[in-house]
């Protein structure tokens, strides 16, 4: 975990490429961008009352365009506390969170680059995707995102955990770790919400496992493949 803050602090810090306006402001467009693509691609579960809290959880917490918990760069001083205060779900869950945060950036950063101040379409988009390349590291996106999902379903059946969660607000909150506190809690919440993660999961993994192959194989419309709502719908 502490590997993937200070990754994170290279990657956004006040010295980084981030802080400089022309390119926060480009960086913001792309996100943007591929924010309204995965609410397009996913607003049918969005629209089940079953999902639609995993939904915004995913859509806002894992793959949002805003400030949160995982993202916030004082946890590195925080890092001690959150040992020493969240439960063994939460910092495991917390730090494949991380990781995945790593990887989306360090993607994110590296579109923009090749892009280049040109404004996002779907076209330049693909082929900014297919030139970054890194399908592997792509593919571990997938693959982390489901291993949150994963840790957060499996520990929703057991209500101590819910009860530990609890009791740490005030703790947390005290300490700074508020946004992580509301981040896990967010994330069990929507999960005992569902009373079952596995089509939430698998149609997430197998959506966006269908646009990394599709745009690295140069399919044409990647993102209307079955299943997909292409990125050109309104």
């Amino acid at each position: 975990m502490l590997e993937s803050l200070h990754r994170l602090e290279a990657l956004r810090g006040p010295h980084s490429k981030a802080r400089e306006p022309q390119f926060a402001q480009e960086l913001t467009a792309l996100k943007s961008w591929q924010h309204a693509r995965l609410a397009r691609t996913y607003q049918d579960l969005s629209a089940n009352p079953r999902y639609a809290p995993a939904a915004d959880f995913f859509l806002n917490e894992l793959y949002g365009n805003k400030d949160s918990a995982i993202r916030d760069r004082d946890l590195i001083r925080m890092y001690p506390t959150m040992k020493r205060l969240l439960p063994k779900f939460g910092l495991e869950t917390a730090g494949k969170a991380l990781a995945l945060d790593v990887l989306s950036e360090e993607f994110d950063q590296a579109l923009t680059t090749h892009l280049n101040g040109a404004a996002v379409t779907e076209a330049n988009y693909v082929e900014a995707f297919r030139a970054v390349g890194r399908r592997a590291d792509r593919e571990r996106q997938v693959a982390l995102m489901n291993e949150v999902g994963r840790d957060l379903e499996r520990v929703v059946g057991k209500p101590l955990i819910y009860s530990t969660l609890k009791m740490l607000r005030r703790p947390a909150r005290a300490a700074g770790l508020g946004a992580m506190q509301n981040f896990l809690e967010t994330g069990f919440t929507a999960f005992r919400h569902m009373h079952g993660a596995e089509h939430f999961l698998h149609t997430i993994a197998q959506r966006e496992l269908t646009v990394i192959q599709r745009i690295m194989d140069r399919e044409p419309d990647p993102f209307g493949a079955t299943g997909v709502v292409s990125a050109t719908e309104r």
